[in-house]
C-alpha cells in the first residue's frame, strides 16, 4: 500500500502482569504434579492454546509416539486450551498413547501449570505471535517450535529452547523432541529463559502503544495550531 515507514510504530511483545512466573515454582510444580497424578521424575510437555489444528497438535501427538520405549515410558503431555478434542482423543488412542495425553481444556492457571511443565511442545502451522512462547521462557520452561510463530525469534534470543526451520518435516519434530528430553542443555535453556523474563518491557505494550498515540496526538495538534 506504499505506506511511509514514518507512519510505522514498532510496538514490543507482550505479557500480562497476571501470567509472570510464579515465584515459589518448587512448591506449585509439586502441588500441581500431585494434584493430575503426574510422578516427580516425569517429564511433563505442555501443549498450550485454543485452536489445536492451526497449533499443529496432531503433530505434538506423533512426536510423542516416535519416542523409543523407555523415553516415552517417563513422558506425559498435557493439553491445554478451548477446542474440540475428540479427533486428537482418537488419534491418541490409535497411536497407542491415549493414556499419555491429559486433555485440561480452557484453564486460567497457565503460570502454575508452566511451573509443573519440562517442555513447551508448540509445533503450529502457522501463527500470529505466539505469546504462550514468551510465556513458556519467562516460566523457564525450555520451546519446541516452529520458525512461523512471530514470537520465535525470542527462543534464539533468550537461548531457551529450539525453534525448527521451514518446510515442515516430522521426522525432524520427532527427533529433536527426543534430543531435547535428553539434552543436558535443558538446566541452561531454563536458566537463560528465567534471566530473558527479568526483563520488564516485555510487560509494558499499552503503556509503550498509549505513548505512541499520545506522541501522534500531541503532534497533530501542534500541526493544527501552528496552521
Amino acid at each position: 500500500y506504499h505506506t511511509p515507514d514514518s507512519r510505522f510504530s514498532l510496538l514490543p511483545p507482550t505479557l500480562a502482569l497476571d501470567q509472570k512466573p510464579v515465584k515459589e515454582h518448587g512448591g506449585t510444580r509439586q502441588r500441581i504434579r500431585q494434584k493430575f497424578g503426574i510422578a516427580d521424575n516425569a517429564l511433563l510437555l505442555l501443549f498450550i492454546g485454543s485452536g489445536f489444528k492451526t497449533k499443529g497438535l496432531d503433530r505434538a501427538l506423533h512426536a510423542l509416539a516416535s519416542l523409543k520405549s523407555d523415553l516415552q515410558k517417563r513422558s506425559q503431555l498435557m493439553v491445554i486450551g478451548q477446542d474440540h478434542p475428540e479427533d486428537y482423543r482418537n488419534q491418541s488412542k490409535q497411536l497407542g498413547i491415549e493414556h499419555k495425553v491429559h486433555f485440561l481444556g480452557d484453564r486460567p492457571d497457565i503460570p502454575e501449570l508452566l511451573a509443573a511443565g519440562d517442555l513447551l511442545l508448540h509445533p503450529a502451522y502457522e501463527e500470529n505471535t505466539g505469546t504462550v512462547l514468551l510465556e513458556a521462557i519467562a516460566a523457564g520452561v525450555p520451546v519446541l517450535t516452529t520458525d512461523v510463530c512471530g514470537y520465535a525469534h525470542h527462543v534464539h534470543q533468550a537461548g531457551s529452547g529450539i525453534v525448527l526451520s521451514s518446510p515442515f518435516e516430522q521426522d525432524q519434530l520427532n527427533r529433536e523432541l527426543a534430543n531435547v528430553l535428553l539434552s543436558p542443555m535443558r538446566a541452561e535453556w531454563q536458566a537463560n529463559g528465567l534471566r530473558y523474563g527479568e526483563n520488564e518491557d516485555l510487560y509494558h505494550m499499552p503503556t509503550t502503544a498509549v505513548d505512541v498515540i499520545e506522541r501522534y496526538c500531541q503532534r497533530s495538534f501542534d500541526s493544527v495550531s501552528v496552521t
